[in-house]
């Protein structure tokens, strides 16, 4: 059986995108599911960090809600990317690939305990 870990700070904003980028629009509960699936389910999402995140996301125009019909029929927001949050994903995704290329070469180069 695997452990979970809370998702790590300041990610979180970054894997919602993406998964609306992905996925289209998503309720909160379908973006927290499709995140724990990537990870296989080596993450676990709080949905009281996430509900924060998409607000904060929102408000800063990243991405917008629309209320609809879950699978169930039950009345959900669904979110979305908007443009500007497809750019901001753009400007993010290169900024976490240049960080982990960098913290990969630090963990790989050659040294040893002194």
């Amino acid at each position: 059986m695997k452990d979970k870990n809370d998702v790590w700070q300041g990610t979180l904003a970054l894997m919602v995108m993406k998964t609306l980028d992905m996925m289209g629009p998503q309720h909160g509960y379908g973006i927290a599911r499709r995140i724990e699936q990537i990870s296989e389910d080596l993450l676990s999402v709080n949905h009281g960090t996430l509900y924060p995140v998409l607000l904060k996301l929102e408000q800063e125009g990243s991405i917008a809600s629309d209320w609809g019909l879950s699978e169930n029929n039950r009345k959900a927001r669904f979110y979305r990317l908007t443009e500007d949050g497809r750019r901001e994903l753009r400007s993010e995704q290169l900024h976490w690939e240049t960080t982990t290329s960098i913290m990969a070469r630090f963990l790989s180069a050659p040294g040893g305990n002194q």
